[in-house]
């Protein structure tokens, strides 16, 4: 089972070092990762996505509720009726001429935009749900892909309230 945690934390020095301390001193995974400054740039927000049986869960919770540099915790559904979740992959994949073509037409589907073409690779940029990157991966793994990165998952609660509100 999965949970996403949207943590509103203060923009301070070790904040980051003390709450992922948590989750590895409690044996804790965590799948994704992502800290930004919000409006405030006083504040940041955290975006952890992390795995296990719901008690693990709801201990995580628990244990994070307990740190002083976090202001709220909420755990988000990954349903999209509730909540709007993205991440942004950059892969660099294997080209020819012969093959341009067909990795260009997999891009204007999907929506992946092409930022960089060498003789031999073509680098996209692509952002959406989790599941579209690995729908992109899929119809690229053909060509092969030569190297990747995500910046993992951010989430925001959809609709009018925000993380601040009670």
């Amino acid at each position: 089972m999965r949970q996403i945690y949207s943590i509103i934390v203060e923009n301070k020095s070790g904040a980051l070092a003390r709450i992922s301390g948590l989750f590895a001193r409690r044996g804790f995974n965590i799948e994704s990762l992502v800290v930004g400054e919000t409006e405030d740039p006083t504040i940041s927000r955290m975006t952890i996505v992390s795995n296990g049986d719901s008690s693990i869960l709801e201990q995580v919770e628990k244990q994070l509720n307990k740190q002083i540099d976090i202001i709220k915790v909420t755990c988000l559904k990954e349903d999209s009726k509730v909540t709007v979740r993205r991440e942004l992959a950059l892969i660099k994949v294997s080209s020819s001429h012969g093959n341009r073509g067909d990795i260009s037409d997999i891009c204007n589907i999907m929506g992946a935009k092409i930022v960089d073409m060498s003789r031999t690779t073509i680098t996209l940029e692509f952002t959406g749900k989790p599941e579209k990157i690995d729908m992109l991966l899929n119809l690229l793994s053909p060509f092969g892909i030569v190297e990747m990165a995500k910046t993992g998952m951010v989430a925001l609660q959809k609709g009018s309230g925000d993380i601040h509100q009670k």
